[in-house]
């Protein structure tokens, strides 16, 4: 059944020169998958593209690094427009095992799920990866599980396959990078996903192009799903605010409160009064401006349905 699928294989490349002709053959070389590569040459200033377009792989070049966000952007508006059934996503530099494709396009095709990621986490930590990236790669997927209520064990892997529907479906805000935020968007909208062990090496000396800077990453990554958060639970991101900042004004207030009681003055604690008072009022705008958000949330809502039909025409 896959066979009379169209099936693209995306690759993102940023100097890869060295790595990306052996997994685009490799990928070629699939008895029981046959399908079209695509390498996303975001602004390599070595030969990727020429290695890439000599291995068989169609390329669409970026003249400059845009990142692996607007990589995957561009990947996922070519798969749409050339209407593929199914969009792979895989590294260039070999580091997973291209025999498992079968394995992420599997859920997708029995309509068992949407979208499939690949857990690298299945057997704990992989060897060779180091502690702190693991640590950290963790502490993303659990907020993850937290914002959408099921259980993801590896949010950040980038090998993944994506049925057309999840596609034409997606809104993407990041450029930085696009895993934890399409996990967001496609959960949000009801779709299903399954999550497959997969197999992945790392190798010594090599240096991830998203998460070379584990600060940056957790930073730029924490903005991401802030904004994930804000824009697909808006109501509870702000009642949450407005519910601390109540709390806050609760407990100033009533310090002030008692010490009046207690004394039958508010000095000398009168400005700590007036900023309890301050606080309430930001509380009670703040559950004025989640029912807003709510409201245009509903609206966004209703315009990403819109745009869904005109994609589908």
């Amino acid at each position: 059944m896959i066979e009379k699928s169209k099936t693209l294989v995306y690759i993102p490349a940023f100097n890869e020169e060295k790595t990306i002709e052996g997994v685009i053959k490799s990928i070629f070389n699939l008895d029981s998958l046959k399908c079209e590569v695509l390498v996303v040459d975001d602004g390599s200033n070595d030969l990727t593209a020429k290695v890439s377009k000599e291995a068989g792989a169609k390329v669409i070049s970026h003249y400059s690094n845009k990142g692996v966000g607007k990589a995957f952007e561009t990947a996922l508006n070519y798969s749409v427009n050339n209407r593929y059934d199914f969009l792979v996503s895989i590294d260039a530099d070999g580091q997973f095992d291209v025999n498992q494709i079968l394995d992420l396009v599997n859920p997708i095709m029995l309509k068992e799920a949407d979208f499939s990621i690949g857990d690298r986490f299945y057997n704990r930590r992989p060897n060779e990866m180091p502690k702190i990236k693991y640590w950290g790669n963790k502490r993303i997927s659990n907020i993850i599980s937290v914002i959408t209520k099921i259980r993801i064990s590896d949010s950040s892997c980038g090998f993944r396959a994506y049925s057309r529907e999840c596609l034409i479906s997606l809104n993407l805000q990041g450029a930085f990078t696009y895993t934890h935020e399409t996990i967001l968007d496609l959960l949000d909208k009801n779709f299903r996903v399954a999550q497959i062990p997969v197999k992945v090496k790392y190798f010594e000396g090599r240096v991830s192009r998203v998460a070379n800077n584990l600060f940056r990453y957790a930073f730029k990554t924490s903005i991401i799903i802030f904004k994930a958060l804000k824009d697909y639970k808006p109501f509870q991101f702000f009642f949450t605010i407005a519910s601390i900042v109540f709390l806050l004004a609760v407990i100033i207030g009533g310090f002030v409160f008692y010490h009046w009681l207690d004394t039958g003055y508010i000095t000398p604690y009168k400005s700590l009064g007036i900023f309890s008072l301050a606080l309430l009022g930001m509380s009670v705008l703040l559950v004025i401006l989640a029912l807003i958000a709510d409201m245009l949330n509903r609206i966004r809502r209703n315009q990403e349905k819109i745009l869904l039909l005109l994609k589908n025409k």
